[in-house]
């Protein structure tokens, strides 16, 4: 039997991310549960704007993370570029394949990095997570004329003899009818992608971490662990190992 091996995989930047980023999907679906129903839970107004405050900070933090993430891909190890996060390149899919086939027959090939089939799964991680970040930008600036879009939507929107930068939020007394009527019309896909983007991520989440599980169980590989200690811990040769920088 083959003896284990601990093999370095992901670098503090990569780890760091992975956190952060959970802590702040946590915050802000708990957040944003509230206010999609702050109807039926009879907040006020000045409530409303107080948690969408907070959900706009907390969402601040998601954003810059998810920036960094995307820098880190070109400053951090082998495994946490882009290249070997993502699908695609030479004999990805022959890999995907052989992956798939050696995983349902009960013989699944262990990978130091992302196996193929978790490079997809990252790849839709990815895009729902930058859709909700980019869409909640817009609303931060429709909904509370915050940064970095929010100066443009006051300017769009203030009254003829009012200042934009003293727009507050729901006050329609400092708003030009025509004008917000205009920018809600805007705002409105980007609300719904918002939205229905939130309930897909959701999902994609559970599936993630029920993947994460059972591959874990069916392969051995520590994957759990490794996004806290940084090593693998594996038995036998990855498939990646030719490939891998020294650490």
């Amino acid at each position: 039997m083959p003896d284990l091996k601990s093999h370095p995989v992901w670098d503090a930047g990569t780890r760091w991310f992975h956190w952060i980023n959970v802590l702040c999907v946590v915050a802000l679906m708990a957040a944003g549960l509230v206010i999609l129903n702050a109807g039926s839970l009879d907040i006020s107004n000045a409530g409303k704007i107080k948690l969408k405050t907070v959900h706009a900070s907390i969402g601040y933090v998601f954003a810059i993370n998810l920036i960094w993430r995307f820098i880190w891909a070109f400053l951090g190890n082998r495994y946490a570029k882009l290249s070997a996060v993502l699908p695609g390149g030479n004999g990805y899919f022959h890999a995907l394949r052989s992956y798939v086939v050696a995983f349902f027959s009960g013989h699944p090939e262990q990978y130091i990095g992302h196996n193929p089939v978790g490079r997809l799964g990252a790849a839709l991680l990815f895009l729902l997570i930058t859709i909700q970040a980019v869409t909640g930008l817009v609303l931060a600036g429709t909904d509370l004329f915050l940064p970095p879009f929010g100066h443009w939507i006051a300017q769009w929107v203030a009254a003829p003899d009012i200042a934009p930068d003293t727009l507050v939020p729901y006050a329609p007394a400092m708003y030009d009818e025509t004008a917000y009527q205009s920018m809600r019309a805007f705002r409105k896909p980007f609300a719904v992608t918002h939205v229905y983007n939130f309930y897909f991520l959701i999902a994609t989440i559970v599936l993630h971490v029920a993947a994460v599980i059972m591959t874990d169980i069916r392969e051995g590989g520590s994957i759990i662990s490794a996004m806290f200690t940084g090593r693998k811990t594996l038995r036998g040769r990855p498939i990646d190992e030719d490939y891998s920088s020294h650490d």
